[in-house]
């Protein structure tokens, strides 16, 4: 009877899945947002909560990250990765500032304390790989000239995880400093093999994975994309910077097999990973923070726009590519949950849970809006500004007199400009 509770529940969440996929297709905007409101639907609090099927769904949410930042990874090289890294890194600062900043400022305001801050910072900063990755791919901007900016602000908030979080759990557990940096020295270390590996041996690596039977394929591809990540989150390193250097590590033949097989994999498992973050919210909890919540949402949707703007214009983008960018990194998500869960756990501050969770529902529904219509929108009031402005002087506005007279056109020109 189990195992038929858990059929019904899934089989009833992927039909609901693909219903508002096709509403979402048909009037041309990404389904994430609907997802997510369908995950508070089944939800603890919502109209019918799921129990039967939970755990899976938690796993498949855990695969659906690790696909989405494979995906993303095969559409670059190592070279590609490293020559990005390296030109974007003041933007990696600039996003620091910018955005952890104002997290750090709302609790301390608030009164939660220093380390309260220290986790804000943590949720303000760090946008969403897994949402951004799949809005990327729904709007068909992977192969856009913004796509490798906005990929490298990822990347190094990826890669600053690796330091961030042992020091968000140093100080949550009250550890001394010996400790604290073994666990960060741990966690460098593995993303930097890691990621020497990938660089050096990734044409070994694709030519062992590489295979024409696609069945093979596939099974090699998954299974090393899952145990790289598992053993990159035992570290203490995320499972999807693991998952994002197994990607950029294959290369032609393979990356493209791959990519090809793993497709529909990533569309079925993100929209579960969409879901569980619904599921995992309790509506109730939201409303009592959901102003200041709300008025911090939107200061750092702005920070992020502006960061992404200011990355894409000094490499290069033009502006209307510097929009998109700006736009696209707006969405918050797995990380700042996971973030945020630490703390809560620690018994941190009791309202930093509902508030974070508020705080990235409404960034994680608004931010595919806004990755989509940021460009427009500057667009519209562009023009609207342009349209404003006081019209160029016409004949009628100039005085009789100092028009100077025209001479009159020849013959042919005047047969020329008759009626026909």
């Amino acid at each position: 009877m189990h195992t038929a509770s858990v059929f019904i529940e899934l089989g009833s969440v992927i039909l609901v899945l693909g219903l508002l996929g096709r509403i979402a297709g048909r009037y041309g905007f990404s389904p994430i947002p609907l997802y997510l409101l369908g995950g508070l639907a089944f939800g603890q609090g919502g109209l019918l909560p799921l129990s039967a099927s939970e755990e899976f769904v938690a796993t498949g949410a855990e695969i659906g990250v690790v696909l989405l930042l494979l995906m993303l990874g095969l559409e670059y090289t190592a070279a590609d990765l490293v020559t990005n890294l390296k030109a974007q890194y003041p933007a990696g600062a600039v996003d620091f500032v910018l955005n952890a900043l104002p997290g750090a400022a709302a609790a301390l305001l608030l009164g939660w304390g220093p380390v309260a801050a220290v986790v804000l910072a943590g949720v303000t900063w760090i946008s969403s790989s897994g949402v951004i990755a799949k809005v990327l791919g729904d709007l068909g901007r992977l192969g856009n000239r913004e796509t490798p900016v906005i990929l490298s602000i990822l990347v190094l908030e990826d890669l600053a995880m690796a330091v961030y979080l042992p020091i968000l759990t140093a100080l949550l557990a009250g550890a001394g400093l010996l400790a604290g940096s073994i666990t960060l020295a741990i966690a460098l270390a593995t993303a930097g093999a890691v990621l020497f590996i990938a660089l050096r041996y990734g044409r070994l690596i694709s030519k062992f994975v590489s295979h024409d039977d696609p069945e093979k394929l596939l099974l090699v591809v998954l299974g090393l994309t899952l145990l790289v990540a598992g053993i990159a989150q035992q570290l203490q390193v995320s499972a999807a910077v693991g998952a994002f250097l197994v990607g950029i590590a294959l290369s032609g033949e393979a990356a493209e097999g791959a990519h090809t097989l793993l497709s529909p994999l990533r569309d079925l498992f993100a929209a579960v990973f969409f879901v569980f973050f619904g599921l995992s919210t309790n509506p109730a909890s939201i409303p009592p923070v959901l102003l200041p919540a709300l008025l911090l949402a939107v200061v750092t949707a702005l920070t992020k726009v502006a960061t992404g703007y200011w990355a894409a214009r000094r490499a290069g983008i033009a502006e209307r590519g510097r929009w998109r960018a700006g736009g696209a990194l707006v969405s918050r998500g797995e990380f700042s949950i996971v973030i945020a869960g630490l703390a809560v756990t620690a018994g941190i501050e009791p309202e930093l849970g509902p508030f974070a969770t508020a705080y990235v529902l409404i960034l994680v529904v608004t931010g595919p809006l806004a990755a989509r219509y940021t460009e427009p929108a500057v667009e519209r009031l562009g023009a609207l500004r342009r349209r404003g402005r006081p019209a160029s002087t016409t004949v009628a506005d100039v005085p009789p007199g100092l028009i100077p007279e025209q001479p009159e056109l020849a013959h042919e020109e005047q047969v020329n400009s008759l009626p026909r």
